[in-house]
């Protein structure tokens, strides 16, 4: 039996036209995500319960003390410790939608529902990750990014716009090493540092003096948040969701480096729900994400503007 599609309804060609039930398989083909590492970059030390967008969380940071010099006999001057709060702002939501008309679901031997919902999960988290990862860069600290970078030496080049680095497998690993030294230089902790690479450069390092990937300390094979292992230091992310831009005839990225406390983040799927169509005869299913990102130690996060030369 065929049914007729109503103009301007858009159906999913695999279940439209004229049913064959003994030409249809029960299986899917194999789809394959962009691998997502906001989770790993980050912390939700913060996140707290999120009940819609607009919702605040509070973060309080730690004050400063003043060390003074002591002699013997004089009188001493109390300091009052303040500080700041920062303010994460659930200001962001990402939904999706999509509806199951009843007289293709009876046609349908698979259960629609969960492998939309399945692959909605993995959509949200790649259109998540690409936001934050494409818009984070100008709150950086300025002595940890530029041609000028290090906020003791002032003499590290990472690039900038309009200039970017060229990455080469003869520099790549130098590259590391520099993003490396500019934390250090802002007295960054050491345990819990990262940089996530486009797939290109991972593959210069693959190319470089490194040789064998095995060579940075970790012989699983990548996992879903993109982690290779780690050099000088730094766990190595790799990530095709990071933003290129066309500078000076080059195709540009952003490569990011840090610390997971320079970054929060805050997330929930706040609404899942199914529902009856009014319109037509089907079931809809819809989901709602709020979420909210801040810089909140820009020291702690540096980036290098470069392209593969």
């Amino acid at each position: 039996m065929s049914f007729p599609v109503a103009a301007g309804n858009v159906v999913s060609p695999a279940y439209s036209g004229t049913f064959i039930p003994e030409i249809w398989s029960g299986k899917l083909i194999e789809k394959f995500y962009l691998s997502t590492v906001l989770s790993a970059i980050s912390n939700t030390n913060y996140e707290g319960e999120i009940k819609g967008q607009g919702d605040k969380v509070k973060i309080r940071t730690r004050p400063t003390l003043t060390i003074n010099d002591y002699q013997a006999g004089q009188t001493l001057i109390n300091q009052r410790p303040t500080s700041d709060n920062v303010e994460l702002l659930i200001d962001k939501g990402k939904y999706w939608s999509a509806i199951a008309d009843d007289v293709l679901t009876i046609q349908a031997d698979i259960d629609q529902m969960n492998i939309w919902s399945a692959d909605a999960s993995e959509q949200m988290k790649i259109a998540v990750d690409r936001e934050v990862l494409g818009s984070i860069v100008p709150s950086f600290h300025a002595s940890n990014r530029g041609t000028t970078a290090g906020k003791i030496s002032a003499n590290i080049n990472l690039g900038v716009a309009g200039t970017p680095l060229a990455l080469t497998k003869v520099n790549v690993i130098d590259l590391l090493v520099d993003l490396n030294e500019v934390l250090s230089q802002q007295n960054i902790p050491e345990t819990g540092r990262f940089v996530v690479l486009p797939f290109w450069a991972t593959s210069l390092l693959k190319k470089s003096d490194l040789k064998d990937a095995s060579l940075t300390g970790d012989g699983v094979s990548v996992m879903r948040n993109g982690r290779l292992g780690m050099i000088d230091g730094l766990t190595l992310y790799n990530s095709n969701n990071l933003a290129h831009v066309t500078d000076s005839g080059f195709s540009c990225a952003n490569i990011i480096a840090g610390h997971t406390n320079g970054l929060t983040f805050a997330s929930q799927l706040v609404k899942t729900e199914t529902l009856r169509a009014e319109s037509t005869f089907g079931d809809i299913m819809r989901g709602l994400q709020v979420y909210g990102y801040k810089v909140i130690d820009s020291t702690a996060l540096a980036s290098a503007y470069v392209y593969k030369a």
